[in-house]
């Protein structure tokens, strides 16, 4: 069972309008985080929990991120199958469409120690990890998680941003690597090769998402994106600067990458797995590369904020999610990281090619070069956000 090719992909729309004007609004929102009252503690700002009496959940993701009925649109059926088993009534809305604009949202409420009215929010590593920070998520109990516990990846335990697995647990996850395109250029290998071979000069593209970019930068350089110095992270930058200067680099992107690539107007790119695997289905000669160096593993996180009345219920779902059945099912539409082990011999029964998939179930091999960000401060993001921003031109 194969998806066609969506052009706005659920990872292009997390950065395809992060620009300069972006920047300054999250900037602005990081500098409201060091005012009185922003930042939260467990005991100051107590949640009620009425899952035993209110069986209901509201479920913020982000677009094309749940399996739908191909013939009925209206019909997501993991979801749908949950609804019926658990009886807990689901409230899903897809408005998290950019995770700056989303905290944006939510930010007054939760700085507030107010309610959000949303049980379950789905957010990418880096702002999961600023709302951690400030204190604005509620802790799970893993004892009532017990596929989490059994089931998530090893490679998505004992995160920077949650050593301990309880207050966010991968909705999905991807790589951040290299892409060219077979019939307009030889094979790619290294991060070294696209910033500095000649025959791919101005044909090039970057990402505009900070982590991903110097991530795969910093592990060209022998340097680890999750635990890296500032000094390390120039070394970094001064090599990607070397390459806008000279021509090499055509552009930074969001997803806006992929039908470039497709067409061959770019020869090769940094880009994401899932976009990646859509391109494939429709033309062989496009490949997704795990650098030699290493390649950046992200996720999208399912976070239960503060205030939110139903924990119990989000959590009920959350490991539900986390059975490899309906992980498969799930995997099966969005070709994203399946986060879940057990979930790719249950793909065998729906789509063997998916299955054997290792942009949807890397094996060891591709897991062992696979490296998260760095989770930052707020001086930090700031600090390398801004040097980023200055390079890149946004």
């Amino acid at each position: 069972m194969r998806t066609p090719f969506r052009p706005l992909s659920r990872r292009g729309l997390l950065t395809g309008t992060l620009g300069s004007a972006a920047l300054l609004a999250a900037g602005g929102s990081l500098a409201g985080c060091g005012t009185k009252g922003a930042q939260q503690t467990e005991a100051g700002c107590v949640s009620e929990d009425l899952s035993n009496t209110e069986k209901k959940l509201a479920f913020s993701n982000w677009p094309q991120y749940m399996d739908v009925d191909e013939k009925d649109e209206s019909k997501r059926p993991t979801l749908d199958a949950f609804i019926a088993r658990s009886g807990i009534q689901v409230t899903y809305t897809e408005d998290v469409n950019d995770n700056n604009e989303f905290f944006g949202k939510v930010q007054n409420q939760l700085a507030g120690c107010q309610a959000t009215g949303r049980d379950i929010m789905v957010l990418t590593d880096w702002m999961a990890a600023r709302m951690i920070r400030l204190g604005w998520i509620q802790k799970l109990d893993p004892a009532k998680m017990p596929n989490v516990a059994s089931n998530l990846l090893p490679s998505l335990r004992g995160r920077s941003f949650d050593k301990d697995n309880q207050l966010a647990v991968p909705w999905q996850s991807g790589l951040a690597g290299l892409a060219y395109n077979g019939a307009v250029t030889k094979e790619l290998r290294t991060v070294d090769e696209l910033l500095t071979r000649p025959d791919l000069k101005g044909k090039v593209t970057a990402l505009s998402e900070m982590r991903d970019t110097m991530g795969l930068l910093l592990q060209s350089n022998g340097h680890d994106p999750s635990n890296f110095t500032a000094a390390q992270f120039d070394d970094a930058l001064n090599k990607l600067k070397k390459a806008v200067d000279s021509g090499q680099i055509r552009k930074f992107t969001g997803n806006d990458y992929a039908p470039d690539l497709a067409k061959g107007d770019i020869a090769a790119c940094i880009g994401w797995s899932g976009d990646v695997i859509q391109l494939g289905f429709e033309d062989e000669k496009i490949t997704f590369v795990v650098p030699e160096s290493g390649v950046m593993l992200w996720s999208d996180n399912m976070l239960v904020p503060n205030k939110a009345t139903h924990k119990g219920n989000a959590e009920q779902l959350i490991d539900y999610y986390y059975e490899p059945a309906v992980a498969a099912q799930l995997a099966a539409y969005v070709n994203y990281i399946c986060p879940v082990q057990g979930a790719q011999a249950e793909m065998e029964k729906i789509d063997p090619d998916l299955a054997a998939n290792p942009l949807i179930f890397p094996d060891d091999t591709m897991l062992s070069k696979a490296k998260v960000f760095m989770a930052l401060d707020e001086k930090q993001e700031r600090e390398y956000e801004g040097k980023f921003q200055q390079v890149i031109g946004a």
